[in-house]
């Protein structure tokens, strides 16, 4: 008689804990993503906001929450993150944020882009008119480019349901608005305190994307997920600051004229062409003014000439003074966080110019200097022969004592005799290990020094 057994089975009650596991696991909501954008606006912050959306879009985010605060930044930056919102499959909620922060410029065109625009109470955004450097601006190209911005931000601030003429009112005449003048014409959606108090606010409104359809936000309960800007993107966002940049440029700049200056060291040469490749690199973000560059050369050219050709400090001065204005002018940035201040300008620009000068006057001493090693550096010096105990290697030749060693010496061919021990003696030239000395009277008597 055989027994059959009994298939094994889970207690009912683990059965429910595992079943309760996979149901919470399924029902928790997916999290919010948080971007930060607290600093000028140029393609470093482009990207980093294209690579938050591409990641909020993956992990199928209810929202993609942008805390935003800055003075403005580059036009075509702004017009490509712009773009990016516009097609993000992932609405936008574009926070002005914390209380003090401000979205100046290209900042405010951001706000206006966002599919949900709220600000901190204490916060402003506006001040959108656009700026060119370079002096006095032809009318007809001024109305251009001010059509130009208008037509950009009238593209979407309409679709978006917001306010056209306000939002031209910031561009035209660089209005700014609090958070409460925002809200009360229509340029933001909503104020709130924080980021918990602004999704539960939004939690259940229907919004209406950019391409026209209607969206309702689930966002209670919602995780918020911080994905911070990457190594490489914080050293490229640092790199784009233009007093960095340039301090960085003529520190690379100064270590690879020392490595001129002193041949063999390597190091030198090395971390300075790396520092110049990465301030080129940070200046390449940024608009450059071709002007300054033409002038960073020519004071460059006039330090080399005044190394060559002395002129006592003349081209030194004026390849200060280029150097100074080259920097000044160097970045063209439309905002005053995007150019190189005058501070920078001309500490850089004087450091630079003392220190390079100074090594080329080391440089130019040390190769018209005379020798001060090997047998040659005796010639001219004092000697004492030596006392007859001491024997003389050949005939005609004696030994002298000459900076604590011992050398055969013969004199010179003017001499009458050989010097008697004790007596002093020049050395007048070196042939092989011989010294050729003369005596002090006859020196004296031949270069007309009579004692």
């Amino acid at each position: 008689m055989t027994t059959r057994r009994q298939p094994v089975r889970l207690p009912a009650l683990l059965c429910a804990l595992l079943l309760f596991c996979v149901l919470s696991a399924y029902a928790q909501p997916a999290p919010v993503i948080k971007l930060t954008l607290h600093d000028t606006i140029q393609p470093i912050s482009a990207g980093y906001l294209e690579r938050g959306l591409v990641e909020a879009a993956r992990r199928n985010a209810p929202a993609v929450l942008i805390s935003l605060g800055t003075p403005g930044g580059l036009l075509d930056s702004t017009r490509v993150m712009v773009q990016a919102i516009e097609r993000s499959p992932v609405p936008v909620i574009l926070y002005i944020s914390p209380a003090g922060s401000r979205a100046g410029s290209a900042g405010f065109f951001l706000l206006e882009a966002a599919d949900v625009a709220v600000m901190a109470p204490g916060t402003n955004a506006g001040a959108a008119h656009p700026i060119l450097e370079g002096g006095k601006i032809d009318p007809i190209l001024k109305e251009k480019i001010e059509n130009d911005t208008l037509a950009f931000l009238r593209s979407y601030v309409s679709r978006r349901g917001r306010n056209p003429q306000a939002a031209e009112d910031a561009v035209l005449h660089s209005k700014s608005y609090s958070d409460d003048e925002a809200l009360k014409l229509n340029l933001i959606d909503l104020t709130s305190p924080d980021d918990a108090s602004l999704l539960r606010s939004l939690d259940g409104r229907t919004i209406h994307r950019f391409d026209g359809s209607s969206h309702t936000l689930h966002l209670a309960g919602a995780p918020i997920v911080v994905v911070p800007p990457s190594s490489r993107e914080r050293i490229l966002s640092r790199l784009a600051n233009p007093d960095l940049a340039v301090t960085v440029l003529v520190l690379g700049a100064l270590l690879i004229y020392l490595e001129f200056n002193i041949p063999g060291t390597v190091v030198p040469g090395a971390v300075g062409t790396l520092l110049v490749l990465l301030a080129f690199f940070g200046l390449n973000l940024l608009p450059i003014h071709h002007t300054a560059v033409f002038l960073l050369v020519a004071g460059l050219a006039l330090f080399l000439l005044e190394a060559h050709s002395p002129s006592h400090g003349a081209l030194a001065f004026a390849g200060v003074i280029a150097l100074i204005f080259g920097l000044a002018t160097l970045v063209d940035g439309p905002i005053p966080e995007q150019r190189v201040h005058t501070s920078t300008a001309v500490a850089v620009g004087l450091g630079f110019g003392i220190i390079s000068f100074g090594l080329a006057w080391i440089a130019l001493r040390a190769r018209r200097s005379k020798v001060l090693t090997g047998p040659q550096a005796m010639v001219g010096a004092t000697a004492t022969v030596c006392h007859p105990t001491v024997s003389s290697p050949e005939p005609g030749q004696f030994q002298v004592e000459i900076r604590g060693e011992l050398w055969n010496a013969r004199t010179t061919p003017e001499a009458s005799s050989i010097p008697a021990p004790g007596e002093t003696v020049q050395v007048q030239a070196v042939d092989g290990l011989v010294l050729l000395v003369s005596p002090e009277p006859l020196r004296q008597a031949i270069t007309g020094n009579p004692e």
